[in-house]
């Protein structure tokens, strides 16, 4: 707080100067830094006028010289200030009043210093915003977590890898939208406000409107509306979708994330298992230049094809175990329970099944493989395989232990999925809040006729940490869902 008051001093004695150190200031015909640094010499020779702004990162006073760092949104440029060319006032200011963090414009020409860097001789200078705050360890790194998380700011301005990753994440979102779109896909908007929650097994959460006096909820997926706009003659959509989920936090959840949700009529999941392969390798492209790439300490390959296996299969393989010999949530409880599982007694076979497959299967998938076939309990809204009824079009791909996409071939028989519907409520009955509930109007839909579709779901905060080895999610999100903080002041 100490340096806090210094500062505030500082502001107080610049506006006693006449200088306000907030200015409405627009900066005209500014050139970046690393325009500068690559232009250099041309520009030089010429003797231009150069205009930076930017913010000051360190500063080096030599009697009646000075030398400071300001670095912009693309690179450095060093500044050389002599008391003899901007004069003795200004140079005074920036001796006494100017801290490391404010913001300044200035103008001058390039020239290269004694040792050979690129520096900027200020001809002047004006004030644009002044730091009351000091910047983190003074530029040596931010590495406190809970500062990271909670001042994002701070962990941009002190991490030059943190800002790299969410340049990364801008360009895989750009990839995506860019791939669908390449593909006939159309980008649509759906509610993000929804009467009833639907799309995903998941809790959601409620909230009030006032003027409709009437509860709503925050959407946990956008696909029964997506899939509306496939009945209402669409046949390619897509939403870049902010989504929201009552849930725990942990590496691979957060609160809040990000999805893209993209449907396709006249299609199977079949289809969407190439697609999804055509996408995720664009995608490690665009990032790594190369289909391989490193994550955790591994080596993922995402050569083409991906491996497949049936969720059924995969128990077998890696679990030991047939769950068509186990048929119901009894008979497959007892298995779990005689090998040590933890069985609530909420969510039935399907959720059993979930918790089996997380247990067993995922730990040994590290490159991409896509799970097909899921039992019909954890598939409430995908389409029943016409030579087993028990198991549903269905696809998830899995890639360093974790699912990255999900997929099914839709569920379009209002019959059927009532039934789906009502079965999902008979689970919510019995305590499971993340059970699906009965959408009569998403029904009505689908009465009206929907076409084959095929759909498929994608996580973007967890591609993007896989795609940025970041191990948690929070690293990837600007502003992760938090504890909130304790007032230490508080009795």
């Amino acid at each position: 707080m100490e340096e806090q008051y210094v500062r505030i001093q500082k502001m107080n004695d610049l506006r006693e100067k006449g200088i306000e150190p907030f200015p409405s200031y627009s900066v005209q015909g500014r050139t970046t830094c690393y325009d500068a640094r690559m232009l250099f010499d041309g520009l030089s020779q010429n003797e231009e006028i150069v205009t930076l702004v930017g913010r000051i990162r360190s500063k080096r006073i030599h009697g009646g010289s000075a030398f400071l760092d300001l670095h912009d949104a693309t690179e450095r440029m060093q500044l050389f200030f002599s008391k003899g060319i901007v004069g003795d006032e200004p140079f005074e200011d920036l001796k006494e009043r100017i801290d490391l963090g404010d913001f300044i414009e200035v103008k001058g020409t390039l020239f290269h210093t004694q040792k050979g860097e690129k520096t900027l001789s200020v001809q002047s200078m004006r004030f644009l915003a002044k730091a009351l705050l000091p910047l983190p360890e003074k530029w040596h790194g931010l590495s406190d977590v809970e500062i990271r998380y909670r001042q994002r700011y701070l962990d941009l301005l002190a991490n030059t890898a943190v800002r790299d990753i969410f340049a990364k994440r801008a360009t895989i979102i750009q990839t995506i939208r860019a791939f669908f779109e390449s593909h006939g896909f159309i980008e649509v908007d759906t509610p993000m406000l929804q009467p009833i929650p639907g799309g995903a097994t998941a809790r959601p959460f409620i909230t009030h409107h006032n003027a409709l006096d009437t509860d709503l909820y925050l959407r946990v997926a956008p696909e029964l509306y997506l899939k509306r706009l496939i009945v209402g003659g669409y046949e390619r959509v897509f939403e870049i979708a902010r989504c929201f989920r009552n849930e725990g936090i942990d590496h691979t959840h957060n609160p809040e994330f990000t999805q893209v949700e993209a449907y396709m009529a006249y299609a199977d999941y079949v289809d969407l298992m190439a697609l999804t392969e055509e996408l995720i390798t664009s995608l490690v492209q665009s990032i790594h230049q190369s289909d391989r790439f490193m994550y955790q300490e591994k080596e993922i390959a995402c050569s083409t094809p991906f491996a497949r296996i049936s969720f059924k299969k995969a128990l077998e393989e890696y679990g030991s175990v047939d769950i068509d010999e186990y048929p119901t949530f009894e008979t497959l409880s007892q298995w779990a329970k005689e090998k040590g599982m933890t069985v609530e007694s909420t969510g039935g076979r399907g959720r059993l099944l979930d918790d089996m497959f997380k247990k067993y299967v995922t730990p040994h998938l590290l490159n991409p493989t896509f799970i097909v076939d899921y039992p019909i309990e954890l598939s409430p809204l995908a389409k029943k395989k016409a030579d087993n009824p028990q198991y549903t079009e269905r696809f998830q791909l899995v890639i360093a232990h974790t699912e990255r996409v999900n997929a099914f071939t839709e569920l379009n028989d209002p019959v059927d999925q009532r039934q789906r519907f009502e079965e999902q409520q008979k689970h919510r009955a019995a305590g499971d809040e993340e059970a699906q509930r009965v959408d009569e109007d998403f029904l009505t839909a689908l009465e009206h006729g929907m076409p084959p579709t095929a759909g498929l779901g994608m996580g973007i905060d967890r591609l993007v940490a896989l795609l940025t080895d970041s191990h948690s999610l929070k690293e990837v999100i600007f502003f992760p869902t938090l504890r909130p903080k304790l007032d230490e002041t508080a009795e």
